[in-house]
């Protein structure tokens, strides 16, 4: 988008604040006030009132910014659809991705395609799911991939590639030489769960309420946002977890993190691309193809 002044009534209308606008160009909080002045005398509206040391939106600021949301869009995909048409792809490709899948999927999914595409410019928000779609709905972010089983209203999902979720525990200590738990068994554990929020807590909470087991029946001695820390803390204590297959790679190979079966309940879900109602932009339909047929070379 080329009107200036649109740009900064999106960055102050996002940010509610005037001097985080300022801040994201370079400029002085009287210059962006400045800008708003102008767009505010060109259309006859008042487009912010102040509450407190914060900035609302009023119904004229409201209505600018579903279009100049739209304007935005459009003028990137028009940026993008133009590069396509040159021998060089180029452009911004904005991405957001559940904390599993930006951990251990996507690293190398993204430097092959950087390196196929130098042109084009990546960013890569991490998050949980819930804040991937808010991302999305924001418009913060051109495409997510997230792991949760849910839909959320307003977006649209697809597959990306099958995912299976195994408990781990370490191989020593007081479970060292259980293989395998019944449903009634898995409820005596000492578990480590991820947040509230976390695709990942919510295929278990699905997958589990099948056999009969709702999440306050199970012996939760730890919440963790991090795969990561999770893995840490099961190696170092008697606690067990369910985690992405994919992110237990290496410590199975290596033997510090073993698999222990759960009888008659498996947890398995669909890694799916997700992006907003207004579809996907250029980038991102190439992003997806190339990321399928990566995912289908193996």
């Amino acid at each position: 988008m080329d009107d200036f002044r649109l740009k900064v009534f999106l960055a102050a209308a996002r940010t509610s604040s005037f001097t985080r606008a300022a801040a994201q160009f370079g400029i002085s909080q009287p210059a962006v006030s400045k800008q708003i002045g102008r767009l505010e005398a060109q259309y006859g509206v008042r487009l912010f009132v102040r509450r407190g040391n914060r900035l609302e939106l009023t119904d004229a600021g409201r209505t600018m910014l579903a279009c100049a949301e739209r304007l935005d869009d459009d003028y990137r995909r028009l940026r993008q659809r133009m590069s396509l048409c040159t021998a060089t792809v180029a452009g911004e490709l904005r991405l957001g991705a559940s904390t599993t899948v930006a951990q251990y999927l996507l690293p190398a999914l993204l430097a092959r395609f950087t390196s196929r595409y130098p042109g084009v410019q990546v960013s890569l928000l991490s998050g949980n799911s819930d804040r991937i779609e808010t991302a999305l709905e924001e418009r913060a972010i051109d495409l997510g991939v997230v792991e949760k089983a849910g839909r959320r209203q307003g977006l649209h999902y697809a597959a990306c590639m099958p995912d299976e979720l195994v408990l781990i525990a370490r191989p020593e200590g007081r479970y060292a030489a259980v293989e395998s738990l019944s449903p009634g068994e898995l409820r005596t554990v000492p578990l480590v769960l991820r947040e509230e929020g976390s695709g990942t807590l919510e295929v278990i909470a699905r997958t589990l309420a099948g056999a009969g087991i709702r999440l306050p029946m199970l012996r939760t001695v730890l919440r963790l946002d991090s795969t990561e820390a999770i893995k840490g803390f099961v190696r170092h204590s008697d606690a067990m977890a369910v985690v992405s297959v994919i992110s237990v790679v290496d410590e199975l190979r290596s033997g510090t993190l073993r698999i222990v079966d759960i009888d008659g309940i498996s947890f398995r879900r669909d890694f799916s691309f997700v992006h907003a109602g207004t579809g996907l932009t250029p980038l991102s339909e190439r992003f997806v193809a190339f990321v399928q047929d990566e995912l289908r070379r193996g």
